[in-house]
């Protein structure tokens, strides 16, 4: 018997639409809004799910490519980012680029180091500091890979007008802010759990 291509799920096409995750109005009270607006609203939480799913997949999918994980490749973007800005990068700026222990950055640019993705010099400024590079390799093949396909998100932009990228970088700044954890007891408790403070 012949594969049926199957239905699409229902479920997951709507996971961002409140009649599917807050039917009751439990969590957000739509009175006032119009429900053309609430559907409205649905597709775009639903439009940025499918952009953190691209993202997530091109991730790891750069992670695989390039044989590092998470933070190897985020150090070696702002490597990247430093270069071209000009600038001497240090294990202490990448530390605090990352937020991760100076133990733990040393493991990083070990690990980092041992696979010929960077150099570590003397500072050209500072003797107690080293001055870490990207390898020209590694650079390149940041590059024509994984950066070659994040820089598509340039032409997304560029299609916006002016006040439509304002509206954007508005939204996307008050919903980081709305969403940002810490602020919530529950998120605070947590961290002091895990901290032991």
């Amino acid at each position: 018997m012949a594969d049926r291509p199957e239905a699409p799920d229902l479920v997951s096409e709507a996971l961002y639409h409140l009649a599917t995750s807050d039917p009751d109005g439990r969590l957000i009270d739509r009175s006032g809004i119009a429900e053309e607006d609430v559907q409205q609203i649905g597709e775009l939480m639903t439009a940025l799910a499918r952009l953190r799913d691209a993202e997530r997949a091109l991730n790891d999918a750069s992670l695989e490519y390039m044989k590092l994980n998470r933070n190897d490749m985020r150090a070696l973007h702002y490597l990247i980012a430093s270069t071209n800005r000009g600038k001497v990068a240090t294990p202490g700026a990448i530390a605090a680029h990352l937020g991760i222990s100076t133990a733990s950055t040393t493991k990083l640019l070990d690990r980092l180091a041992a696979g010929g993705h960077i150099t570590r010099e003397p500072h050209p400024t500072d003797r107690r500091a080293l001055a870490i590079t990207i390898t020209p390799a590694t650079h390149e093949a940041a590059l024509h890979t994984v950066g070659r396909q994040q820089s598509k998100r340039f032409h997304a932009a560029a299609r916006l007008t002016r006040g439509e990228r304002d509206a954007v970088i508005r939204f996307l700044n008050d919903m980081t802010n709305e969403i940002t954890a810490g602020t919530e007891r529950w998120a605070r408790e947590n961290a002091r759990e895990n901290t032991g403070d």
